[in-house]
């Protein structure tokens, strides 16, 4: 194209309303161009013509030769359908043998020109510098639909090879999304591998994400080094996550096996014949290193609890901390044998919060758990949390331990069962009462409701 402003075909002399600027850097000079609208050179004149009710028009002065690569071009410069040139020759030199007409539509939002992209590839046709014309993935994207169309391969293969290596902003990824089923499936691949999961064999119940996210969970709190900083990045992405029943998945999964790794280690500890196993170095040796996994166990299923509880989700460990009677069992012999207080002095603190945050959960309705449910949780881990309090040193006057939290809130739960099973349950709690009379209001109130209910009289069906 000359250095000249171009105006609209058939018009009263008024200036194209595109971008000349944008449109001068996109063609170059005749020098640097293959013969590229150089009228000198042009046995083609190409009109670009804005599919438009008021069309807009530019006229390039290209080489057939070079149109020939398009094999759009190849078929319309053939013999078949070549027709000769009527009226006047517009070449200086009277070489013009082509005239052609290509509609061109125009893309609403896009930032360039409406004729930006077919002159860019044009050029392309002349010079071959796909490095040189493609310098970002927006150049790429814009080229693509025209090279297409224009049945340009080494053009289409070109804007491919640059998008596969160059990072996109999120709305290019959706603009190649878009692009991906109008390209030769071998173009694709690389695309597609890019911005879709590779499919998933049949009968396999993990779907990729939820693989990548387990495989995040396990990063923070099993491998990283700096797991306090790892752990609230997973925490944020999991909030973040759009679908909660993939979060609910991964964490189940999550929990449970965390939680069979907690009872394994404390299982070999507690047990009587690991404990008669061995001479005794040996024996204290394998102790120290099983109770040591168990509480950094325990440190990453109480991070598990937090997450389920806080995305709430956690229906599925309530129900499995309400069956842990072996698990329950063991505790108990580990925290009546002082040996703990010296290897593992946290894992009394991180059971009980962990019992005592998803027993809170069930009391304040974030997880909705079964009769059944509720009665086996309170149930099972009273036993663990009567061990514990004859530990747990009193705290000062105004604060709560989490012991007495957790006393509240079974209290609390107990509450929600039938007489019958309230009854059982509130006679085990006896034992709230003998640190101090006057601090165990929880427990007169839990007693004061229950004889409250017990002396009423009994329902006939009749409303009173």
């Amino acid at each position: 194209m000359s250095s000249r402003k171009r105006k609209r075909v058939g018009s009263s002399g008024r200036q194209l309303p595109c971008p000349v600027g944008t449109l001068m850097e996109v063609l170059p000079s005749a020098a640097s161009g293959g013969g590229f609208d150089d009228p000198a050179a042009a046995d083609v004149l190409l009109r670009l013509e804005l599919d438009d009710p008021d069309p807009l028009s530019i006229d390039l002065h290209l080489c057939s030769a070079a149109l020939r690569r398009s094999r759009y071009f190849a078929a319309l410069l053939s013999d078949r359908w070549q027709r000769p040139v009527r009226g006047p020759c517009p070449g200086p030199g009277g070489a013009i043998s082509h005239r052609l007409t290509l509609k061109v539509v125009a893309c609403p939002g896009r930032p360039r020109g409406p004729f930006d992209a077919h002159v860019a590839v044009l050029r392309l046709l002349h010079t071959l510098d796909f490095s040189g014309a493609i310098g970002s993935a927006s150049d790429a994207l814009e080229m693509i639909p025209v090279a297409s169309e224009l049945l340009f391969d080494d053009c289409i293969r070109a804007c491919v090879r640059f998008l596969e290596a160059v990072p996109w902003t999120e709305e290019e990824e959706d603009w190649v999304l878009n692009l991906i089923p109008f390209l030769p499936r071998e173009e694709s691949q690389d695309l597609l591998a890019r911005v879709l999961p590779a499919m998933v064999e049949k009968g396999d119940a993990k779907s990729v994400p939820e693989e990548m996210l387990h495989g995040l969970i396990d990063s923070a709190t099993r491998s990283h080094p700096n797991v306090a900083t790892i752990k609230a990045f997973v925490a944020k992405l999991l909030r973040d996550y759009p679908s909660r029943d993939s979060v609910r998945r991964v964490l189940d999964q999550a929990f449970l096996t965390s939680l069979e790794t907690v009872k394994d280690h404390l299982g070999k500890y507690a047990s009587p014949d690991f404990r008669v196993a061995g001479d005794n170095d040996e024996r204290e040796a394998m102790q120290r290193l099983n109770l040591h996994a168990a509480v950094v166990n325990a440190k990453h299923l109480h991070w598990l609890v937090e997450r389920t509880i806080e995305l709430r989700v956690a229906d599925t460990a309530v129900a499995e901390w309400s069956e842990q009677a072996a698990l329950a069992a063991d505790l108990q012999k580990t925290f009546r044998d002082d040996a703990w207080k010296n290897i593992a002095p946290g894992l009394l603190s991180l059971v009980m919060k962990s019992t005592f945050r998803l027993a809170n959960a069930v009391v304040s309705g974030t997880t909705l758990a079964p009769r059944q449910v509720r009665m086996k949780l309170v149930r099972g881990w009273l036993p663990v949390l009567n061990v514990c309090r004859d530990i747990v040193s009193p705290m000062p006057t105004g604060q709560k331990s989490v012991i007495q939290e957790l006393e509240e809130t079974f209290l609390s739960i107990i509450s929600t069962l039938p007489m019958s099973d309230s009854k059982e349950l509130l006679q085990q709690c006896l034992s709230f009462s003998t640190r101090n009379i006057d601090d165990c209001p929880h427990l007169i109130l839990a007693f004061k409701t229950w004889f409250r209910r017990a002396n009423r009289p009994p329902y006939d069906g009749v409303r009173p």
